[in-house]
């Protein structure tokens, strides 16, 4: 099969964020692996300064700092919350972060770690003491700042696709659930802590969906881990299919592995390839290829969703407490629809579906 041929569009299609004009320093709530593989990284190459690190761990957060050059690990939440003019970026597990922001300053800027709590309850407490502390709150939903979901993004936008009528997104790989103790025992798994960024994405791109059909399943050979399957069909209505399939226990090598996001239009088709599902944490790059009245091209990345992703949601949220955007995309009150989504799939999965009918 002959190599996707470049695709070249005027003006080119969009793949980052603009930086602040005056980035804040930033404290980092939080020493676990995806601070130290996602975030930091992405954060120095857009030039943006983390100035100290807090975690309930001190010698997490000291060997942190190390690695990174980070001048200030913090002995105490109350003594990182003091660093004058911060914008917090708090990386935690889901069932810490309500602690967090209760303790963070009052009016202060704050990228949290996704999911919004452990379910919709706790989603919606923590949304109301950022309100009551009238905190610039942002949920670090990443994925929609990749460079490919940046670039399809504004595909959609200049209706180069036509009508969007076919969308799945197939996850098909062996993860290493073992790198996250904490995820043993939780009663949610795979959708609060992974699908969670499909839910936002597909709800980004093409706005809420009217009702959600779902099923979870789990993995005999992990029998201390929830869910780590699912299967999730949102409805947009008759003219829009819209589907996310995950398996996370394909343990049968690379050949038929699939990480991607596939949407077809009226006049033309996008396939995106989430690379760093395939080898997670070093990734595969990701791709983007269009076929719009012509062979399939591909489009030339900057970067891909690890690492170079995380560092949209914490640019938008400076440039937007600086008032250089005009939009929070990702804000705390944005993000309780997507966890609403995620309740919907648990509560869908716990009911039973239609019985067959009875024969004679």
């Amino acid at each position: 099969m002959p190599e996707p041929s470049a695709f070249q569009v005027e003006p080119p299609l969009r793949q980052s964020w603009p930086a602040p004009a005056r980035p804040r320093p930033i404290v980092l709530i939080g020493a676990g692996g995806i601070a130290d593989s996602a975030h930091l990284p992405a954060y120095r190459d857009a030039g943006l300064q983390v100035v100290g690190v807090f975690d309930v761990k001190p010698e997490a957060a000291a060997a942190l700092a190390q690695r990174h050059g980070i001048r200030h690990v913090f002995s105490s939440l109350a003594q990182a919350t003091e660093e004058p003019n911060a914008v917090f970026d708090v990386a935690v597990p889901a069932g810490q972060v309500l602690n967090v922001v209760e303790s963070l300053p009052a009016g202060a800027a704050v990228l949290i770690q996704k999911p919004l709590g452990r379910d919709l309850a706790e989603a919606q407490r923590i949304a109301s003491v950022c309100a009551a502390r009238r905190l610039t709150a942002a949920v670090n939903f990443q994925l929609r700042f990749s460079p490919n979901m940046l670039a399809l993004r504004d595909a959609l936008s200049r209706s180069l696709l036509g009508t969007v009528r076919d969308v799945e997104l197939r996850v098909n790989v062996l993860t290493p659930w073992q790198l996250w103790d904490f995820l043993e025992g939780i009663p949610r798994h795979e959708i609060l802590y992974h699908s969670v960024h499909y839910l936002d994405l597909l709800r980004s791109l093409f706005g809420e969906p009217r009702s959600v059909l779902c099923r979870v399943t789990r993995n005999p050979a992990t029998p201390r881990l929830s869910d780590t399957a699912s299967a999730i069909v949102l409805d947009y209505g008759p003219y829009l299919r819209v589907l996310v399939s995950t398996n996370h226990a394909h343990d049968f090598g690379a050949r038929h592995a699939m990480s991607e996001l596939k949407v077809e239009g009226t006049a033309g088709a996008a396939i995106a390839k989430l690379g760093v599902n395939l080898d997670y944490p070093r990734g595969a790059p990701d791709e983007l290829e269009l076929a719009l009245g012509q062979p399939w091209q591909s489009v030339a990345l900057r970067g891909s969703w690890f690492h170079q992703a995380f560092a949209g949601p914490m640019q938008n949220l400076q440039r937007f407490v600086s008032g250089e955007d005009d939009t929070l995309h990702t804000r705390v009150s944005d993000a309780l629809y997507t966890m609403a989504l995620v309740e919907a799939c648990y509560e869908s999965s716990a009911n039973p579906g239609t019985p067959l009918p009875q024969l004679l």
